[in-house]
């Protein structure tokens, strides 16, 4: 730690206030000030609350969360906004700190909420005001950086993913010979698996598929062999698995079952994800699907199961090449909010010098 910084408890640099609820008639799409909700802006408004940029805190939800707001602002009751003297602390340095103490981590309860005294009690080391300015001036050159690197690896990201969306698309809409259309429903129906609650699972060596995938193990099985299932409810209901294993399928996703065309498995995992399922879900509490909402949708595919494989195939090297890219290129996010929080930590124990790093700056790009 450098000569001039001092270790205080956070409860004596700031206080945390709490927001305001606002009502839904002040509430707008194009208003002139941003309205903060625990994770970020949830709406607009012609009216505000605090008449300074400050620092948003969720409080309860998305608690721990930190946002920056670099205008005046309305901060909704689900958070706690930062009250400073600006005359010796800097509102970017405030923020930064906050970003690198994870504050998430100190939310407690079913509903997650925050408790401020949590915070207050948090003992931090602060530099004389210039030397905070100058901190920032160097983490706001590092940070571009990162930021340029993330962006790019996100484009790259989405472009692996639309690869293989924009090859989906042409097998599927162009067709070729050989291919007929048929409704879903001609081909074949959909049966929901059997009724097990997380209660009543006993661990064992069996998967347990749900609505949205694998709900956990039991230590008894309902399916087994080469299946085609469906999440029947929930948020990623309509989503296809291609399956050979021995499994319990749960009543919160389908089977398929009494096939009346000759569908190869893979190829119809592909078809039904291609035809993204869950459009025709039906918007309750929760997403639900079934026969009557999905028997209708019109099912193209070749005839021939010879050339159905041969399909399958070339999409299994494209999917396994895609899976590859996206990755890698999560690793590399990955490395960077290490990178970043990593330079978090220099700047607040007094280790970041007067230029950014170099190599951790080429790292990034």
């Amino acid at each position: 730690m450098r000569d001039g910084w001092r270790t205080e408890p956070l409860g004596e640099i700031f206080k945390l206030e709490y927001g305001k609820p606002l009502p839904k008639n002040k509430r707008t799409e194009d208003g002139k000030y941003p309205a903060y909700g625990a994770n970020g802006v949830k709406c607009r408004t012609d009216e505000y609350y605090w008449d300074k940029p400050s620092i948003i805190v969720g409080r309860k939800g998305s608690a721990g969360e930190v946002n920056l707001s670099a205008e005046v602002f309305w901060p909704l009751d689900v958070t706690y906004f930062v009250v400073f003297d600006d005359n010796k602390y800097d509102l970017l340095f405030l923020y930064h700190a906050l970003e690198s103490l994870n504050l998430t981590r100190l939310a407690k309860g079913v509903k997650p909420g925050l408790n401020r005294n949590d915070v207050y009690a948090i003992k931090f080391a602060f530099p004389p005001l210039a030397e905070q300015k100058r901190i920032v001036a160097i983490l706001d050159e590092v940070f571009a950086g990162i930021a340029a690197a993330v962006a790019n690896t996100e484009k790259n990201l989405a472009n692996a993913r639309e690869l293989f969306e924009s090859h989906l698309n042409t097998v599927f809409t162009q067709k070729g010979d050989g291919w007929v259309e048929k409704k879903l429903g001609d081909c074949f129906r959909l049966k929901s698996g059997d009724g097990l609650t997380s209660k009543s699972m006993v661990a064992g060596e069996y998967r347990v598929f749900g609505g949205n995938g694998v709900a956990g193990t039991h230590n008894e099985y309902n399916l087994t062999g080469d299946n085609v299932i469906i999440g029947r409810v929930g948020a990623l209901c309509g989503n296809a698995r291609h399956i050979n294993a021995t499994i319990w399928l749960t009543d919160n996703a389908f089977k398929v079952i009494r096939k009346a065309q000759p569908l190869d498995n893979s190829f119809l995992t592909y078809l039904l994800n291609f035809k993204n399922l869950r459009l025709y879900a039906r918007q309750s509490a929760q997403p639900v699907i079934s026969n009557s909402s999905l028997k209708d949708i019109e099912l193209n595919f070749p005839k021939s199961k010879t050339q159905q494989k041969n399909i399958v195939e070339r999409l299994d090297v494209l999917w396994s090449e895609t899976q590859h890219l996206k990755s890698i290129y999560q690793q590399k996010l990955d490395s960077l909010a290490e990178l970043k929080q990593s330079i978090l930590q220099k700047a607040f124990s007094g280790e970041l010098t007067n230029a950014p790093d170099r190599a951790l700056l080429e790292a990034s790009a």
